[in-house]
């Protein structure tokens, strides 16, 4: 009885040790097709934008990081689609303007 429960007590160890190797050998894999998507990414980047350009984008990046994304998907459908080649400054700011919400001007007033 003893043989057996230590038997099957090996068993489960074991098999919750391949899930666990099996889970961390998934998780790398998926940090590697991850890594590979940005590195894609900005590869396309280099190749679509004007060196203004992408200091620029860099600019906006640190100004505002949750627009950047958003446009760098706007820039490589452009891109694919061949509407237009090399996105140069001018070309970005334009779109820049086209994308960005219009400012609320706020007047306060004293009385």
């Amino acid at each position: 009885m003893d043989e057996e429960l230590l038997k099957l007590r090996k068993k489960r160890i074991d098999s919750v040790i391949r899930e666990r190797q099996s889970q961390s050998s998934m998780d790398s894999s998926m940090g590697h097709s991850e890594e590979e998507y940005l590195e894609k990414r900005q590869q396309i980047l280099r190749q679509i934008l004007a060196p203004e350009a992408r200091e620029r984008l860099a600019n906006i990046r640190v100004a505002r990081p949750e627009l950047v994304q958003a446009l760098e998907d706007q820039l490589i459908n452009l891109a694919a689609s061949g509407r237009v080649g090399l996105i140069t400054d001018e070309l970005l700011k334009q779109i820049l303007v086209k994308v960005l919400p219009k400012k609320k001007e706020i007047r306060i007033e004293r009385r």
